[in-house]
Protein backbone atom coordinates (compact mmCIF):
# COMPACT_ATOMS: atom_id res chain seq x y z
CA UNK A 1 0.00 0.00 0.00
CA UNK A 2 3.05 2.54 0.72
CA UNK A 3 4.45 1.76 -2.45
CA UNK A 4 1.51 2.63 -4.41
CA UNK A 5 0.70 5.74 -2.81
CA UNK A 6 3.99 7.05 -3.10
CA UNK A 7 4.36 5.93 -6.57
CA UNK A 8 0.51 7.71 -7.85
CA UNK A 9 1.50 10.71 -5.44
CA UNK A 10 4.00 11.39 -7.13
CA UNK A 11 2.75 10.72 -10.30
CA UNK A 12 -0.48 12.80 -9.76
CA UNK A 13 0.68 15.35 -8.27
CA UNK A 14 3.70 15.39 -11.69
CA UNK A 15 0.80 15.44 -13.63
CA UNK A 16 -1.62 18.43 -11.82
CA UNK A 17 1.60 20.27 -12.19
CA UNK A 18 1.83 20.31 -15.77
CA UNK A 19 -1.62 20.87 -16.39
CA UNK A 20 -1.75 24.00 -13.90
CA UNK A 21 1.19 25.30 -15.68
CA UNK A 22 -0.92 25.31 -19.02
CA UNK A 23 -3.95 26.97 -17.54
CA UNK A 24 -1.67 29.55 -15.76
CA UNK A 25 0.00 30.25 -18.66
CA UNK A 26 -3.29 30.77 -20.80
CA UNK A 27 -4.41 32.63 -18.13
CA UNK A 28 -1.39 34.79 -18.31
CA UNK A 29 -1.72 34.72 -21.49
CA UNK A 30 -5.74 36.04 -22.04
CA UNK A 31 -6.02 32.52 -23.65
CA UNK A 32 -8.66 30.96 -20.90
CA UNK A 33 -10.78 30.52 -23.71
CA UNK A 34 -8.76 27.84 -24.76
CA UNK A 35 -9.08 26.09 -20.86
CA UNK A 36 -12.04 23.25 -22.85
CA UNK A 37 -8.92 22.07 -24.79
CA UNK A 38 -6.51 21.58 -21.47
CA UNK A 39 -9.38 19.70 -20.00
CA UNK A 40 -10.12 17.72 -22.58
CA UNK A 41 -6.85 16.60 -23.46
CA UNK A 42 -6.72 15.69 -19.95
CA UNK A 43 -10.12 13.80 -20.10
CA UNK A 44 -8.70 12.08 -23.06
CA UNK A 45 -5.54 10.94 -20.88
CA UNK A 46 -7.02 9.68 -18.39
CA UNK A 47 -9.27 7.61 -20.28
CA UNK A 48 -6.65 5.93 -22.58
CA UNK A 49 -4.56 5.57 -19.39
CA UNK A 50 -7.60 3.29 -17.80
CA UNK A 51 -8.17 1.61 -21.06
CA UNK A 52 -4.32 0.78 -20.74
CA UNK A 53 -4.82 -0.66 -17.79
CA UNK A 54 -7.16 -3.00 -17.87
CA UNK A 55 -5.77 -4.27 -21.18
CA UNK A 56 -2.72 -5.28 -19.86
CA UNK A 57 -4.42 -6.72 -16.64
CA UNK A 58 -6.50 -8.87 -18.93
CA UNK A 59 -3.03 -9.34 -20.94
CA UNK A 60 -1.35 -10.01 -17.57
CA UNK A 61 -4.31 -12.68 -16.37
CA UNK A 62 -3.57 -14.82 -19.77
CA UNK A 63 0.26 -16.31 -18.23
CA UNK A 64 0.33 -19.44 -16.18
CA UNK A 65 3.13 -21.10 -14.52
CA UNK A 66 6.70 -20.50 -16.22
CA UNK A 67 5.64 -17.87 -18.55
CA UNK A 68 3.80 -16.52 -15.71
CA UNK A 69 6.91 -15.89 -13.86
CA UNK A 70 9.51 -14.74 -16.98
CA UNK A 71 6.28 -12.20 -17.71
CA UNK A 72 6.42 -11.06 -13.81
CA UNK A 73 10.11 -10.57 -14.41
CA UNK A 74 10.16 -8.92 -17.19
CA UNK A 75 7.44 -6.60 -16.19
CA UNK A 76 9.24 -5.48 -13.08
CA UNK A 77 12.51 -5.27 -15.16
CA UNK A 78 10.60 -2.57 -17.26
CA UNK A 79 9.08 -1.05 -14.63
CA UNK A 80 12.94 0.09 -12.99
CA UNK A 81 13.89 1.04 -16.08
CA UNK A 82 10.59 3.28 -16.29
CA UNK A 83 11.37 4.69 -12.75
CA UNK A 84 15.19 5.35 -13.36
CA UNK A 85 15.14 7.27 -16.62
CA UNK A 86 11.89 8.83 -14.80
CA UNK A 87 14.81 9.89 -11.54
CA UNK A 88 17.35 10.62 -13.55
CA UNK A 89 15.20 13.16 -16.05
CA UNK A 90 13.82 15.12 -13.10
CA UNK A 91 17.20 15.29 -11.63
CA UNK A 92 18.92 16.86 -15.02
CA UNK A 93 16.06 18.00 -16.31
CA UNK A 94 13.30 19.22 -13.58
CA UNK A 95 14.10 22.96 -13.01
CA UNK A 96 13.47 23.59 -16.58
CA UNK A 97 9.73 21.81 -16.93
CA UNK A 98 7.68 24.86 -16.86
CA UNK A 99 9.88 27.12 -19.45
CA UNK A 100 9.48 23.71 -21.47
CA UNK A 101 6.08 23.04 -21.39
CA UNK A 102 5.31 27.26 -21.65
CA UNK A 103 7.59 27.58 -25.08
CA UNK A 104 5.21 24.61 -26.50
CA UNK A 105 2.28 26.41 -25.75
CA UNK A 106 3.43 29.47 -26.87
CA UNK A 107 4.61 28.13 -30.59
CA UNK A 108 1.17 25.99 -30.77
CA UNK A 109 -0.88 28.93 -30.00
CA UNK A 110 1.06 31.14 -31.90
CA UNK A 111 0.85 28.86 -35.14
CA UNK A 112 -2.67 28.58 -34.28
CA UNK A 113 -2.43 24.46 -34.15
CA UNK A 114 -4.72 23.91 -31.29
CA UNK A 115 -5.25 20.50 -32.24
CA UNK A 116 -1.34 20.43 -31.27
CA UNK A 117 -1.98 22.35 -27.89
CA UNK A 118 -4.50 18.90 -27.16
CA UNK A 119 -2.02 16.48 -28.02
CA UNK A 120 0.67 18.22 -25.35
CA UNK A 121 -1.77 17.66 -22.96
CA UNK A 122 -2.77 14.22 -24.11
CA UNK A 123 0.61 12.60 -24.39
CA UNK A 124 1.71 14.23 -21.31
CA UNK A 125 -0.98 12.72 -19.25
CA UNK A 126 -1.04 9.31 -20.88
CA UNK A 127 3.05 9.56 -20.17
CA UNK A 128 2.24 9.85 -16.44
CA UNK A 129 -1.04 7.52 -16.69
CA UNK A 130 1.15 4.59 -18.49
CA UNK A 131 3.88 4.72 -16.18
CA UNK A 132 1.43 4.38 -13.02
CA UNK A 133 0.07 1.63 -14.03
CA UNK A 134 3.01 -0.05 -15.32
CA UNK A 135 4.83 0.86 -11.75
CA UNK A 136 1.23 -0.09 -9.85
CA UNK A 137 1.57 -3.65 -11.22
CA UNK A 138 4.78 -4.12 -10.74
CA UNK A 139 3.97 -3.05 -6.88
CA UNK A 140 1.34 -5.47 -6.78
CA UNK A 141 3.72 -8.64 -8.34
CA UNK A 142 6.31 -7.16 -5.68
CA UNK A 143 4.50 -7.50 -2.18
CA UNK A 144 1.38 -9.27 -3.10
CA UNK A 145 -0.39 -6.54 -1.17
CA UNK A 146 -4.31 -6.48 -2.26
CA UNK A 147 -4.58 -2.67 -0.67
CA UNK A 148 -2.41 -1.47 -3.63
CA UNK A 149 -6.10 -0.01 -4.81
CA UNK A 150 -5.99 1.76 -1.58
CA UNK A 151 -2.88 3.35 -1.20
CA UNK A 152 -3.20 4.00 -4.90
CA UNK A 153 -6.58 6.23 -4.70
CA UNK A 154 -5.12 8.05 -1.55
CA UNK A 155 -1.85 9.11 -3.44
CA UNK A 156 -4.14 10.57 -6.80
CA UNK A 157 -6.89 12.44 -3.76
CA UNK A 158 -3.30 13.82 -1.72
CA UNK A 159 -1.94 14.83 -5.25
CA UNK A 160 -4.70 16.74 -6.17
CA UNK A 161 -5.01 18.22 -3.14
CA UNK A 162 -1.90 19.75 -2.78
CA UNK A 163 -1.55 20.79 -6.69
CA UNK A 164 -4.58 22.74 -5.60
CA UNK A 165 -2.90 24.35 -2.83
CA UNK A 166 0.04 24.96 -4.03
CA UNK A 167 -1.21 26.82 -7.38
CA UNK A 168 -3.48 28.48 -4.60
CA UNK A 169 -0.53 29.96 -2.96
CA UNK A 170 -1.73 28.21 0.39
CA UNK A 171 1.19 25.73 0.62
CA UNK A 172 4.50 28.39 0.72
CA UNK A 173 6.44 26.31 2.83
CA UNK A 174 5.84 23.23 0.87
CA UNK A 175 9.41 22.85 -1.17
CA UNK A 176 8.45 20.59 -4.94
CA UNK A 177 12.35 20.50 -5.57
CA UNK A 178 12.98 18.60 -1.96
CA UNK A 179 9.52 16.77 -2.22
CA UNK A 180 10.86 15.21 -5.87
CA UNK A 181 14.39 14.47 -4.33
CA UNK A 182 12.87 12.62 -1.08
CA UNK A 183 10.67 10.80 -3.24
CA UNK A 184 13.29 10.46 -6.07
CA UNK A 185 15.34 8.26 -3.55
CA UNK A 186 12.44 6.57 -2.24
CA UNK A 187 11.80 5.28 -5.87
CA UNK A 188 15.37 4.34 -6.59
CA UNK A 189 15.00 2.13 -3.48
CA UNK A 190 11.55 0.62 -4.62
CA UNK A 191 13.24 0.37 -8.40
CA UNK A 192 16.21 -1.78 -6.82
CA UNK A 193 13.88 -3.97 -5.09
CA UNK A 194 12.17 -4.47 -8.38
CA UNK A 195 15.29 -5.91 -10.09
CA UNK A 196 16.52 -8.52 -7.49
CA UNK A 197 12.78 -9.27 -7.26
CA UNK A 198 12.72 -9.98 -11.29
CA UNK A 199 16.02 -11.93 -10.72
CA UNK A 200 14.17 -13.59 -8.21
CA UNK A 201 11.42 -14.32 -10.51
CA UNK A 202 13.55 -15.47 -13.38
CA UNK A 203 15.94 -18.12 -11.31
CA UNK A 204 12.27 -19.56 -10.84
CA UNK A 205 11.34 -19.72 -14.44
CA UNK A 206 15.31 -21.03 -14.55
CA UNK A 207 16.68 -18.28 -16.82
CA UNK A 208 19.03 -17.35 -14.60
CA UNK A 209 21.51 -19.72 -12.29
CA UNK A 210 20.82 -19.69 -8.78
CA UNK A 211 24.04 -20.29 -7.46
CA UNK A 212 23.21 -19.88 -3.39
CA UNK A 213 19.69 -20.08 -2.79
CA UNK A 214 19.76 -18.07 0.75
CA UNK A 215 22.56 -16.15 1.71
CA UNK A 216 20.72 -15.44 5.36
CA UNK A 217 17.22 -16.01 6.29
CA UNK A 218 15.91 -13.90 9.34
CA UNK A 219 12.23 -14.35 8.53
CA UNK A 220 12.14 -15.93 11.73
CA UNK A 221 12.65 -12.53 13.18
CA UNK A 222 11.66 -10.26 10.52
CA UNK A 223 9.59 -11.80 8.01
CA UNK A 224 8.69 -10.26 4.74
CA UNK A 225 4.88 -11.27 5.04
CA UNK A 226 4.23 -9.51 8.74
CA UNK A 227 2.78 -5.97 9.00
CA UNK A 228 6.50 -4.75 9.24
CA UNK A 229 8.41 -6.74 6.77
CA UNK A 230 5.70 -6.59 4.32
CA UNK A 231 6.09 -2.73 4.25
CA UNK A 232 9.42 -2.89 3.94
CA UNK A 233 9.28 -5.38 1.26
CA UNK A 234 6.70 -2.85 -0.46
CA UNK A 235 9.14 0.06 -0.24
CA UNK A 236 12.57 -1.05 -0.30
CA UNK A 237 12.40 -4.40 -1.67
CA UNK A 238 13.55 -6.32 1.40
CA UNK A 239 13.79 -9.74 1.49
CA UNK A 240 14.11 -11.99 4.18
CA UNK A 241 15.97 -15.09 2.50
CA UNK A 242 17.44 -13.52 -0.73
CA UNK A 243 19.67 -16.07 -3.11
CA UNK A 244 23.11 -14.37 -3.89
CA UNK A 245 22.09 -13.15 -7.80
CA UNK A 246 19.61 -11.21 -5.82
CA UNK A 247 21.64 -9.64 -3.28
CA UNK A 248 24.28 -8.84 -5.80
CA UNK A 249 21.58 -6.82 -8.40
CA UNK A 250 19.85 -4.78 -5.71
CA UNK A 251 23.72 -3.55 -4.53
CA UNK A 252 24.53 -3.12 -8.22
CA UNK A 253 21.52 -1.18 -9.49
CA UNK A 254 21.11 0.72 -6.05
CA UNK A 255 25.25 1.85 -6.48
CA UNK A 256 25.14 2.67 -9.80
CA UNK A 257 21.26 4.77 -10.39
CA UNK A 258 22.49 6.54 -7.00
CA UNK A 259 26.14 8.08 -8.31
CA UNK A 260 24.29 8.51 -11.65
CA UNK A 261 21.77 10.63 -9.63
CA UNK A 262 24.32 12.38 -7.77
CA UNK A 263 25.78 13.25 -10.87
CA UNK A 264 22.86 14.95 -12.53
CA UNK A 265 21.79 17.14 -9.70
CA UNK A 266 25.75 17.95 -9.38
CA UNK A 267 25.40 19.42 -12.88
CA UNK A 268 22.52 21.35 -12.36
CA UNK A 269 23.22 23.07 -8.89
Amino acid sequence: MAAALLITLRETLEASLIVGIMLAFLSRTQNRHHNPIIWAGVAAGVATSIIAGLLILQFAGSFEGRSEKIYEGVTMLVAAGLITWMVVWIASHGKYMCEGIERKMHLHLESGALISLFLLVYTSILREGIETVIFLQAAFMQSQDASVHLGAIAGMVLAVGAAWLLFRGMMQWFSLSRFFKFTGILLMFFAAGLVAHSVHELQEASLIPIVIEHVWDINHFLNEKGAVGGLLKGVFGYNGNPSLIEVISYIVYLSGIGMLWKRMNRLTN
